[in-house]
This record gives C-alpha cells, structure tokens and sequence, in this order.
C-alpha cells in the first residue's frame, strides 16, 4: 500500500506547486464540544471499526481491493478530470473555466477522503494519511471567505457545468432544486466528520464548520434568511454528524428545519415527487422519486425522530419503511425500478431487464437500515441491510476494483445499454457518484458485524473477525471463524479477563427463518428448510429466540465457545404475482446470497428453465471468478449475483421461467 499511495503523491504535488498560502494545521485537536445535549440518542451503539479485524476470505479481500487499487484509481480520475483542478481555479490559483459535467463533482473528493479515513481508522498509514491532508489542502484554496465551498459557483455562477441546472441571475443559492450546493455541503461534512475520528484532525473539520455555520446563517426562519430546502437531500444528515460531534444545536436544528418544510407551497415552490417535496415529510407514507435522495431524507427522519423524540417522524418512518420492502423491493435488495429519473416505480413494479437499482441507493438503503435497527434491534432492518449488502450493493465494483456499475440491472440481453451507455461494468461515468460512494462506505463495514445496549452485545452479521469491546465496564474479544457466506457454520469465542456476566444477542438471519427478506414480497418454494442450530462448548444449546436473535445470558468464562451452524441448502423463490415480470419464474439463492446465470455458463440461456422438483446442488470452482461457490443442476450454473459482467458482455438473467410460481 505504502508504494501504491507514494506513486500519486508527486501527481498531487504538481497540482500543490501553485498553491501559495500556508494550509490549515494538520496537527491533532482538541474538540471543543460545547454543552452536553438534552436530546436523547440511539439505544443501541455499533462497535466501530477501530476495534473490529477482518480476517475472512470474502470481505476483507473486497475491503483491502478498496483500499489498494481502487482509491488509487479514482484520485487518478479525478485528476484527469479537473476535479482538483477545479478548487485552485475557484480559489485563484489557476486560470481556467469549470472541468467536469456535473455541479456536484466536488463531492467524489470528499467521499474518496471519507473512503480513505475509515481506511485510516482501521489500517493506520502515514503515506495514506499525508496524502489525504494533500487534497485536503487542495480543497481549503477553493473555499471562499465566508465558508462557501462549490467550485463551479465560485468559478462562473451564470455558468453550470450541466445544461439542466437553470440559471438566471448568476449567483449562489439559485436553482437549489437543481444546483447541488446543499448536497454538496451534506458529502463535505460527512467526510470531514469522518477524518476527524479517524486522525484527530482539524484541517478538514474546520472547513466544514465554516461553512455549515454559513448555512446556519443563510437558511432557515428569520429576517434576510433564505426559506428554502434542498433539491437532493444529504445535508441534513451531515449537519447531524457536525451535531454530534460539537454539540452545536443550530446544526441539529437546521437539519430539522430542511426536513420539516418539505412539501409545503407557502414556504417555497415545491420540487414535487421527484425530490420527495409533494408533502410534508411527516405525511409521507409512500416511498418515491429519485431514489437515492428519498434514502438520505429517511435515514435523516430517522435521526430526528430519535434524537428529538418526535412520534409523527418515526410513524413515517415506519411506513415508509414498510411500502419500500413490502411492495418495492428487489430480491437483491435492490431499489429503482425506473431510469427515468432514477426513481421508484410503482408498487410492485420490479422489471429486471430496465431495472435501475443503483449502488448508491443501496448504500444509503444500508445506512438507513443500520439506523433503524440502532433504535430498537428489530431484526427486520438487519435482514434488509444483509440481503442489500451482499447483492445489490458489491455488485457495484468489480473484482479488479476498477470497473462499475452505476445502475444493477437483474437481467441483461448483451445489448441494452443500461449502464450509462453500456451493457457491461464501466471504468468511469461522467456522473462518478457511485464509484467514490463505494470507496466511502466499503472501509465501514466492520462496523456493521456488532452493536451492544447495556449489558447485551448484538452479533448481527457474520464474518471471520476479531473485536474488542467493552461491556459494564469489562474489557472482551469475541473471535468469530467461518467461512459465510458460502458456509453457514460460525464458530464464536469469548475471551474475559474474568468471568462476568451479559448477554449475547445472535441474529438468525431471514433466510434461514424461511423468509427472504421480511414482508410478503418474496417466499421460498419449499418451506422446509433444515433447522439452525446453536452449541455452547460443544453441546446443544436450548436458547430462547427473540426477534430473530438467539439470546445467551450467561456468566462468561474466558474461552467459551459458541457454535451455530445456518444449514445453506439451493432455494427457489417465487415473488407476489403482482410482481408481473417476474410471474412463473423463479430465483435462486444459497444463504445470503443471491445467484444469476450467465450466458457464458450457460450457452443456451434463453432456453433454460426451472422447476420446484428441479434438483440443484452447490459445488466450490476454483477455476472461474477467482474461487466461488456455484449452483449446478441439470443444464444449468449459476454464480452469485454480485460478480455477474466480470466475464466479458454476455447474457443474464436472475429470474429463471418455469411453468408454476406462486
């Protein structure tokens, strides 16, 4: 790693060479937090990702591809594309007009500089680090003197760099349903949110406060303040992050302010549908328009409807939770049914063929889950995030970490070219959100595998790891060995300095209850799956199963073993027949894992069929697809989902035809 990051140094540094100001201190802070909060917080805390070790052959390889070729790969992007570029120009240090086509550009660096801090805070490395404080430095030249920070405004506001951003006057805040500035803030402060737990640094946290204060002062109730909310949500979410970690309740407060005057004319023409600005938020109960952009505003109503208590914002929460997995979900955890717009369908409207599904809805699908389960442990959330996370999310990188895609269609006839103008993964995309969103949230998925609440520690996903936490005050390592997701046994050790007692809280996943995901969208063909079954120390375990969760309440002793074993057998699904796509065809899946069949294994794939009674078995290839577990049954193999378009163009279908369904 250390000679991959060295190599672009010199690339940054010919960009540093006109930068003539001294850069903001890179040295460690202090946080001067302000007064304690009087709001409540999540009940339940996940376990960050400091303290969890990846040590499996499936995510820590995808993890290590991120960190190894695929930032790399996008800051060379970036590069040529003028994104840096683009800040010396705003702050006067080249001569040039705007690079790019989008007017969110700015953002692909703040998510790499994100993607590369959850990097920092679980492999620490100098060269790494000393890279990001470089384009840090960058971007403080493009920030204007009273915080503003979006460069194509800077450089020509009467000048977009997207045809449909409208301009009329030429100034900041204009075209706001359109112009990004607010979005952009939102990526700004995740990401200097980010950089300051993983370094102590203030250098980019400053930059932020700088300019959410700005917003502060420009948005909101009041004498020459602006009423007005953003076309594409995610400010809000950032200005929670800046809230947590200050302490400054104006943040919090703006944040609600965004959300709470959605959707209501007399205080500004309404974006509509498309950006989830037809009603009040809290009267909203259907999910719909731009995918991407509802996702972000839940996951912010869900932090409003915990922090401030609110009943009306988790009751649409709730419902807007249910409409999104009852009636528009794909069975890859997928969401979009539609291009056009980038949006939700109708209910029940899943085509597999023009599917849009992007990766970065799923993204912030996953963080809207997490969040979710944070506030009650409801397991419904966690078998949403894990069907999402294995299938429709990783399917957006490839397995050299240098090819996309940004929508993740669920069939493909080697023609329609429904990625961007392509029918296969692309290296990069006039719109790059979703590559930079995957390097920015691909490093946290350590912090997914645990949470804990009191004195119960929740085990929530599985992977061979190691995590060190404290529980009442007591220091413990829990080992996890397994080979899931192709292997449904976990071994799971618990190390004590002494014995002591709490609870462990092991997640049965959905599919091993005999539900895909929760809700009557999907169902499996047979019901009679085989039983999970847990030991303690080698003997049957009789555990009492809460929630989906098998409950051990127990005084540990240090080295207690605990066995579970998910049995993984082929399973066929069929969707509600109003999926109408999708009537008298089946998928199929093998544990957490969803599976397509290509062209390329299956040469006559317009002609394969399945049946209930078809017999499938699942063998370990070591000759395709650097090693996977595949599906075979009479004509016909099948690869997980997420590594399909590795091969070269081909055909694919998720969705197999038979003659019964459901």
């Amino acid at each position: 790693m250390k000679q991959i990051f060295s190599r672009l140094h010199p690339v940054v540094g010919i960009l540093l060479i006109s930068i003539t100001f001294s850069c903001t201190s890179g040295e460690p802070a202090e946080m001067d937090s302000g007064p304690v909060s009087q709001y409540a917080s999540y009940p339940i805390e996940p376990v960050d990702i400091r303290n969890v070790r990846m040590e499996d052959d499936f995510w820590l390889p995808i993890i290590e591809r991120v960190q190894e070729k695929t930032i790399e790969y996008a800051i060379a992007k970036c590069e040529e594309e003028g994104r840096m570029e683009n800040f010396l120009i705003a702050g006067g240090q080249m001569e040039g007009e705007v690079r790019g086509e989008m007017p969110f550009d700015d953002t692909d660096l703040y998510k790499i500089i994100e993607g590369a801090s959850n990097s920092l805070i679980s492999a620490p490395n100098d060269e790494l680090e000393s890279l990001v404080d470089s384009l840090i430095s960058i971007i403080a030249v493009g920030q204007e003197a009273n915080g503003y920070l979006t460069t194509w405004r800077t450089i020509d506001p009467a000048k977009p760099p997207a045809p449909w951003v409208e301009v009329r006057e030429g100034r900041v805040w204009e075209s706001l349903a359109a112009s990004h500035e607010l979005y952009n803030a939102g990526h700004l402060y995740e990401a200097a949110y980010t950089h300051h737990l993983a370094t102590g640094k203030r250098n980019f946290l400053d930059i932020a406060l700088k300019n959410a204060d700005l917003m502060v002062a420009t948005f909101g109730n009041g004498e020459g303040k602006i009423s007005a909310v953003p076309g594409h949500q995610i400010i809000e979410t950032g200005l929670l992050k800046l809230y947590e970690l200050t302490q400054r309740e104006e943040y919090l407060q703006l944040a609600r302010y965004f959300l709470d005057h959605r959707g209501k004319p007399k205080h500004h023409d309404l974006f509509g549908p498309y950006s989830q600005d037809h009603l009040p938020v809290v009267n909203q109960r259907e999910v719909t328009g731009h995918a991407v952009r509802a996702v972000y505003m839940y996951a912010a109503m869900t932090d409003i409807g915990v922090l401030m208590q609110d009943e009306a914002y988790q009751r649409a929460v709730r419902a807007l939770w249910e409409n999104m997995v009852h009636k528009k979900l794909y069975i890859t955890g997928g969401i979009g049914a539609r291009h056009e717009g980038e949006s939700f369908g109708e209910n029940y409207e899943l085509p597999n063929l023009t599917a849009y599904s992007e990766t970065c809805a799923a993204i912030g699908s996953v963080y809207w889950n997490h969040r979710l389960h944070r506030q009650n442990g409801d397991v419904d959330y966690l078998d949403v995030l894990e069907r999402t996370l294995y299938n429709g999310l990783i399917s957006g990188l490839s397995l050299d970490g240098t090819k996309f895609f940004y929508p993740n269609a669920l069939e493909s006839d080697g023609k329609y070219t429904f990625n961007r103008g392509a029918c296969t993964r692309q290296g990069w995309f006039d719109c790059s959100c979703c590559p930079t969103n995957l390097i920015r949230f691909i490093p946290a998925i350590p912090g997914l595998l645990y949470a804990k609440r009191a004195d119960s520690v929740y085990v929530n996903l599985y992977a061979a790891s190691t995590s060190d936490l404290t529980v009442s005050g007591q220091s413990i390592t829990l080992t996890q060995r397994t080979g899931y997701p192709y292997d449904g046994r976990v071994d799971l050790t618990v190390s004590v300095e002494q014995q002591q007692s709490f609870s462990l809280k092991l997640r049965i996943p959905s599919w091993a209850r005999n539900q895909p995901v929760p809700g009557p969208l999907y169902s499996y063909v047979d019901s009679l799956a085989p039983t999970p079954s847990l030991l303690l120390n080698g003997r049957p375990l009789d555990a009492p199963v809460e929630g989906g969760y098998w409950i051990v309440s127990r005084q540990w002793a240090d080295g207690d073993q605990l066995t579970l074993d998910f049995p993984m057998p082929v399973r066929m699904v069929t969707a509600d027949a109003r999926v109408e796509e999708n009537r008298g065809k089946f998928s199929l899946e093998r544990g957490p894992l969803v599976y397509a069949i290509e062209e390329m294994d299956n040469a006559q794939i317009d002609r394969v069929t399945i049946e209930p009674n078809t017999a499938l078995t699942s063998r370990h290839r070591t000759d395709i697809l650097e090693g996977v577990q595949v599906i075979e049954g009479d004509q016909i193999t099948a690869i997980p989902y997420y590594l399909w378009s590795n091969r070269g163009i081909g055909k694919m279908k998720v969705w197999i035809p038979g003659t019964a369904s459901k």
